[in-house]
């Protein structure tokens, strides 16, 4: 492919009512999007902050790469935060589940390209009017990333040459 193709891989963000869902080759400021979906009605708010580790299976991780296929993967992701906003359910049951939501926002950043070891790759925020639904949303949420999302991973180990790094599925 020539230099001057379009990349599939480029950052891309959308607003939707669930909350608000993203791919940036920016670093990943955790304080920020967790701030982001605060609300006078929740009384928690969970996150999940996924950083790159310093070893895999013995070997010694220099950083990792991320690659999309965006336009598929933000529609995906925006998907996977309206699902968990439908599915999860209230644990309250003296409080109608029509007058409150049980998921109040949720906000899921991706990382794209490097991220060096110690910074996160994938940040998500769930408020909610209780803990438990905000933390089943926050699990559900990166769960179904993991499996659903056109997102991939290459592992750089130390003392290997960058051409033996492969893509793989962001499943682990």
């Amino acid at each position: 492919m020539p230099d001057s193709a379009p990349s599939s891989s480029v950052a891309a963000k959308e607003e939707i009512s669930a909350g608000i869902c993203a791919l940036t080759y920016e670093p990943l400021d955790s304080s920020k999007i967790i701030q982001s979906v605060g609300d006078d009605g929740a009384g928690a708010i969970a996150a999940f902050i996924g950083t790159t580790r310093n070893s895999f299976k013995g070997k010694v991780v220099t950083r990792l790469e991320y690659q999309a296929y965006s336009k598929l993967a933000i529609k995906t992701m925006c998907d996977i935060v309206r699902r968990a906003q439908e599915t999860v359910s209230r644990s309250d049951h003296h409080t109608p589940s029509t007058t409150v939501p049980a998921i109040i926002s949720c906000a899921l950043y991706h990382r794209l390209g490097n991220v060096p070891v110690g910074e996160p790759s994938i940040v998500i925020a769930v408020s909610s009017p209780h803990r438990k639904e905000a933390f089943v949303a926050c699990e559900q949420i990166l769960e179904d990333v993991k499996q659903r999302a056109q997102i991939w991973k290459r592992e750089f180990y130390e003392d290997e040459d960058k051409d033996q790094a492969v893509w793989k599925a962001n499943s682990g």
